[in-house]
């Protein structure tokens, strides 16, 4: 059948204790019984969880299939030849702060032995009054001094703290040293990968009592200490972002509106709803424009439709 449609596909929840119950509200998603549900992977294709398309002629095909079978009528002949689709994306819901991380970037010495290389983008959906986000260090220091902190649980004395609100958006490249605070709910576009090294937990405990492990020396290794207090991206209203991975850009829908290289991408609709060919999505819901479908004419049908649009380089 061919591809006319757009393709959404079955959020994957992950349960994680720092998580709430956010979605529910914002977005009217029904979520599992589990009390905390931290992310929702939305878009994702990885042996271990895979997006698996929710509607149309090509229900119940997973992105894989998608991906490997039918890569130029879904995403065109000019995207990366890549074993899997490059990009993991998720929304994330952090009713607690998660604990300081790091992700490898790829270029440290040891390589692939530190896991996949992982560099994000954030965007801010929601953030309650005085949330902060952490990026980066407030001054230079050396790698004895953090080592000296980390052992001392003193880390947050060292993190550049960034008071954040809904529309701001953030990249975090691999090496950076980083945490979401409490009171955030974000979207988050990534390289497909799933390695994450915890360099400190705030020194809480985890469901059965103890300290959660942490992850020092491969931390060490991926830590960019030279990374000082970086600055949140510009408005997206006023610039698209963009890497050597993925670019995003921000569409205010006034009027019926062909998006151009919509083909391939991926949209997330951040307020309103838009009809697209035969199918309509709501404020929450992320689609793939096919590549055979990307002259299909996106109406929009509320008066403050805004959405995120996804494309691989």
């Amino acid at each position: 059948m061919p591809f006319s449609e757009p393709l959404s596909f079955t959020p994957i929840y992950q349960e994680r204790i720092w998580g709430g119950r956010t979605l529910e509200r914002t977005f009217l998603r029904q979520l599992p019984e589990t009390d905390r549900i931290g992310e929702s992977w939305e878009i994702v294709d990885r042996p271990e969880a895979q997006s698996i398309a929710l509607t149309g002629t090509h229900r119940g095909l997973d992105l894989h299939s998608l991906w490997k079978d039918h890569h130029t009528e879904v995403f065109g002949e000019a995207q990366p030849q890549s074993e899997r689709f490059p990009l993991l994306i998720k929304i994330l819901d952090a009713r607690e702060s998660l604990s300081v991380q790091v992700h490898p970037s790829g270029n440290e010495k040891q390589g692939q032995a530190l896991g996949e290389p992982k560099n994000e983008w954030w965007y801010i959906l929601d953030a309650d009054p005085g949330a902060v986000i952490y990026a980066g260090f407030r001054h230079l220091l050396s790698q004895a001094a953090f080592e000296a902190s980390v052992a001392e649980g003193s880390v947050e004395k060292l993190l550049h703290r960034i008071p954040v609100k809904a529309g701001d958006s953030i990249y975090i490249p691999g090496g950076r040293c980083h945490a979401i605070g409490a009171g955030c709910l974000i979207a988050e576009v990534q390289q497909n990968s799933d390695t994450t090294f915890r360099v400190f937990d705030w020194n809480r405990t985890g469901p059965d009592g103890l300290p959660r492990a942490l992850h020092l020396t491969e931390s060490l290794a991926c830590l960019d200490f030279l990374d000082v207090t970086p600055s949140l991206a510009p408005a997206l209203a006023e610039a698209p972002f963009a890497c050597e991975f993925f670019s995003i850009q921000k569409i205010h829908l006034r009027e019926p509106f062909i998006p151009p290289h919509a083909g391939g991408a991926v949209f997330f609709v951040l307020s309103g709803k838009t009809s697209v060919g035969s199918e309509a999505f709501s404020a929450g819901q992320w689609f793939l424009i096919p590549a055979a479908a990307a002259s299909l004419m996106f109406s929009p049908q509320e008066q403050d439709t805004a959405l995120l649009q996804v494309r691989l380089p």
